[in-house]
């Protein structure tokens, strides 16, 4: 017994280690670092947990007024920490893997629905599963050192997290751009397609910090007006993605991945264009599997709310680690996370040899006897239709 709450308290420790809280006296703002910078904050089983149990007693304490999350280091967060995931997988305990991606989409929900303003700090690298810890909170401000990405289709899987709600959501078809190529966003960037809310200068946080912890209000408003008065309206490069809006609505508005290809490819005919080409090898490095998925999701998320988007998400990271169609995800992770040697070998290896019916698989039901779909909690503030139209 003596072992066993050693264990517990150990555990304990190192959840509050992963995630620091701060709660500066007679403040009603709690403050939370994600705590694992040699990882670049990317998140663990036992940090999505710490931050369950934070988010879910915070709502319901009326001395909280803000809960404001950041990172420490370099990163806001870097992603989920899938390359555990994957030792899992390979291990033959990939159902451990589906628990990791089922309590990490709860909590994007209870963000997306919270209560309470919640305040991300984006002051670093933000992607895959730190994105979907901040994107779907009420207030994200970056930074001259934010660098945004979903770089999933690389990884062997698809922008998951809720992304699919939420890049569906983003300014014509950028989305699907962001999304396929897993292109990286400038804190400029960020702010411009609608990612970020607001823009302020790293130099101002700890200011800007100070000026919300003397906050004693919920009201989206009153934090809103307080973040305004340190931001500022940054300029987007010359050679920004972002002004080239008119030529990825033209390309990434097409039904298909092969479609895609083949516009951009017709842009480049006439005249040499390095965006553009940067653009298709982006898109011929990633997996072709994970194109297809991908895309679909974004599509079917322009028409869904976050909850449904989640829940389908969900299914389709499912069957990702069934590995019933492609190993592509085990793949990924080895050639870039583990191995390093940035050579996957993806199976099926071009877009020909997927098809629809392999495509519809992933949005398909589960044929495992102990799949449950994903059951999103119960949010008092939101009655289920209005969650569908989130």
């Amino acid at each position: 017994m003596g072992s066993l709450s050693l264990r517990l308290v150990s555990s304990r420790d190192q959840e509050e280690q992963e995630v620091v809280v701060e709660e500066k006296s007679s403040s009603f703002v709690r403050i939370l670092t994600l705590n694992r910078p040699k990882q670049l904050n990317a998140l663990s089983l036992q940090m999505i947990c710490r931050l369950w149990d934070l988010f879910l007693a915070y709502e319901q304490d009326p001395n909280v007024k803000i809960v404001i999350l950041k990172g420490k280091g370099r990163a806001f967060c870097a992603g989920g920490d899938v390359a555990s995931v994957v030792r899992d997988i390979n291990q033959g305990k990939w159902r451990s893997g589906a628990e990791f991606f089922r309590k990490e989409y709860m909590l994007n929900f209870v963000m997306a629905t919270y209560r309470k303003p919640q305040v991300s700090i984006l002051n670093g690298i933000v992607m895959g599963g730190g994105a979907g810890a901040s994107i779907h909170g009420r207030f994200r401000v970056a930074t001259e050192n934010s660098v945004f990405a979903m770089p999933e289709t690389a990884l062997g899987l698809f922008p998951d997290v809720g992304a699919s709600y939420y890049l569906s959501r983003l300014p014509g078809f950028f989305g699907e751009y962001v999304g396929l190529t897993g292109t990286r966003l400038d804190g400029a960037e960020m702010l411009a397609c609608g990612l970020a809310t607001h823009f302020v200068p790293s130099a101002r946080l700890s200011m800007l910090e100070a000026a919300l912890c003397k906050v004693n209000s919920t009201d989206p408003a009153i934090i809103s007006a307080i973040i305004d008065e340190y931001s500022q309206q940054p300029n987007i490069k010359e050679r920004s993605a972002y002004r080239r809006l008119d030529v990825i609505d033209r390309c990434f508005s097409r039904r298909t991945v092969e479609d895609i290809l083949y516009s951009l490819e017709r842009e480049v005919i006439d005249k040499e264009d390095e965006w553009i080409s940067a653009t298709i090898e982006s898109l011929k490095k990633a997996s072709p599997t994970s194109l297809k998925i991908s895309l679909r999701s974004i599509r079917e998320g322009r028409l869904q709310g976050v909850g449904q988007c989640l829940v389908r998400e969900y299914r389709m990271v499912y069957h990702v680690l069934q590995g019933e169609v492609s190993k592509d995800f085990s793949e990924g992770c080895r050639a870039i996370l583990i191995d390093k040697d940035k050579k996957p070998k993806w199976e099926p290896s071009n877009l020909e040899l997927i098809s629809d019916s392999m495509v519809d698989m992933y949005f398909s039901k589960v044929n495992d006897e102990e799949f449950e779909d994903l059951k999103l909690p119960a949010r008092s503030n939101l009655p289920v239709s209005a969650i569908a139209k989130l």
